[in-house]
């Protein structure tokens, strides 16, 4: 993190112990030179602003997506202070924690007393908090005008972005209008602060960038991006749908819904085949962003695709997001049962030609199905994927594993690791007889490379046909673009011949 001159850096590194995260402060003249601030006990620490003055910092003690603490920093003397303490479980986001202009608060987004992240503010001298909205979304972006006269944030709105505009005096919010459908990643006020830059892209459209005037209430488009030759015209649209899952939602009494995004080719008849994607975290959700591959997918494969925001994913509520924790684990596995349900009514829709895939949490998804539904699927794409959780929480790194406790269970104790190991895709290996393909990186520090390496072995030995990629050169994901093409273009060849041109299932 920059201070606001831009001459020093503020960083966390779990140099001391390997898994406890401390703060330093190193001069951009001499990085060499860094300064331990504070030493932390923990890997949830996450700095999230550092004041107009360079004195202070804030701090976020990360637990679990459902609960955080907030600090404030001295510099100076390493000082450091809980802000709105309480005996209450509450979530801040690190993201969206802004010092006031003048210095006597901060803006940040709780969800105190609520389901979702509101935007609030916190004064100094008083030590009171103040709410300022009070919206059925996540405020889950915000960005503080350099004057501090005024303050954008967006909100979001299953999967959508909505943003609004603040005025600082007097708190009340109006929402501007850039667009329906639309998902904001970055935003920039620029000197004056009446004009502001977003960062938009659509299902049908990469990030580009948009200014909007906020004296005139006008967007100009700002750049045009490059389709390295494809009309953007014929990429697919993305729908927003809705089905009803196993169990009821026990506030209304009715069938719970979960909500998913059908990405669909264009001008096809007949029935399609099916790849139902499922997001990591697993407290993340699927947006109605552009995606490159889903497009690929539909495009020139053929593809139907599918992004459910099974219980657990971010975006709908604390009380969502809880509904997958320890031993309610594969409740979100039996969401993805009642969507093969559901897109056996499609008309449109091929149930016999459905396949899974998923990377990290996703991958656990992903290998979950297949041994939960074998017989319906016609295959199953893992990337770097939990294959037993007992192993995984062992050998993640040091600073994760707490973490990850809080989600899964704690291995160490003898009653979850019985239920853990039942659950796990490794237990339930003899279920797979489907083709799995299988990516990892060597060097992952998340899910180490043994969790595939364990899967691979077994699905060879139990006679599974397996497509194995493993990058000497990658971390947790696909950072580099050689090995993305590489293992994208595998990918494709592994669903074109299971998949796309199998037929039904046999």
């Amino acid at each position: 993190m920059w201070n606001k001159k831009g001459d020093k850096i503020a960083f966390a590194t779990t140099k001391r112990t390997g898994k406890d995260l401390d703060f330093y402060i190193a001069p951009l003249s001499n990085p060499s030179e860094a300064k331990l601030v504070k030493e932390n006990k923990g890997g949830g620490w996450l700095l999230a602003d550092w004041s107009n003055d360079g004195n202070k910092l804030i701090a976020i003690n990360y637990t679990s997506i459902n609960e955080s603490k907030i600090y404030l920093i001295d510099i100076a003397t390493g000082k450091m202070e809980e802000i709105n303490p309480s005996g209450k479980q509450i979530s801040y986001s690190n993201r969206n924690v802004k010092f006031s202009k003048d210095g006597k608060g901060i803006f940040l987004t709780s969800d105190e007393d609520a389901e979702f992240l509101s935007l609030w503010y916190f004064d100094f001298t008083s030590k009171k908090m103040l709410k300022i909205t009070n919206l059925n979304y996540d405020v889950d972006r915000i960005e503080l005008a350099a004057d501090g006269s005024k303050l954008v944030f967006v909100v979001n709105d299953a999967g959508y972005s909505k943003p609004y505009l603040l005025n600082i005096k007097t708190m009340k919010y109006s929402l501007l209008n850039l667009g329906a459908n639309i998902s904001i990643s970055n935003i920039g006020f620029n000197k004056d602060n009446n004009r502001v830059a977003f960062t938009i892209n659509t299902p049908t459209q990469a990030s580009e960038v948009f200014v909007h005037n906020l004296k005139t209430n006008s967007t100009i488009r700002w750049t045009f991006s490059e389709t390295a030759g494809l009309n953007p015209d014929k990429f697919s649209t993305t729908t927003l749908i809705e089905y009803p899952t196993f169990d009821k939602n026990t506030e209304t009494g009715k069938n719970r819904m979960i909500p998913s995004f059908l990405v669909m080719p264009k001008n096809t008849t007949g029935k399609l085949p099916v790849l139902i994607s499922i997001h990591g975290g697993p407290e993340g959700q699927s947006r109605a962003n552009f995606n490159v591959l889903n497009q690929y997918l539909a495009n020139e494969l053929g593809i139907a695709v599918l992004l459910p925001n099974v219980r657990g994913s971010a975006g709908y509520g604390k009380t969502y997001l809880k509904l997958d924790n320890g031993k309610l684990r594969e409740n979100s596995v039996n969401d993805i049962g009642s969507l093969l349900d559901w897109i056996a009514t499609q008309p449109n829709l091929d149930v016999s030609r459905v396949a899974v895939y998923g990377g990290s949490y996703g991958g656990y998804m992903s290998l979950a199905c297949m041994t939960h539904y074998n017989s319906r699927l016609t295959c199953g794409i893992d990337l770097f994927g939990i294959s037993n959780f007992v192993s995984f929480l062992k050998n993640t790194s040091g600073y994760r594993a707490d973490l990850r406790r809080v989600e899964y269970g704690d291995e160490r104790d003898i009653v979850m690791a019985e239920f853990l190991t039942k659950i796990s895709p490794l237990t339930n290996i003899k279920n797979i007889t489907k083709p799995m393909f299988i990516y990892q990186g060597e060097n992952d520090p998340r899910v180490p490379l043994s969790e595939s390496e364990q899967m691979l072995t077994t699905l060879k030995q139990n006679g599974v046909a397996v497509s194995y990629i493993r990058a000497k050169d990658e971390g947790h994901g696909l950072a580099k673009k050689a090995n993305r093409d590489y293992t994208f273009a595998a990918m494709a060849m592994f669903l074109k011949k299971y998949l796309v041109g199998e037929g039904a299932i046999q």
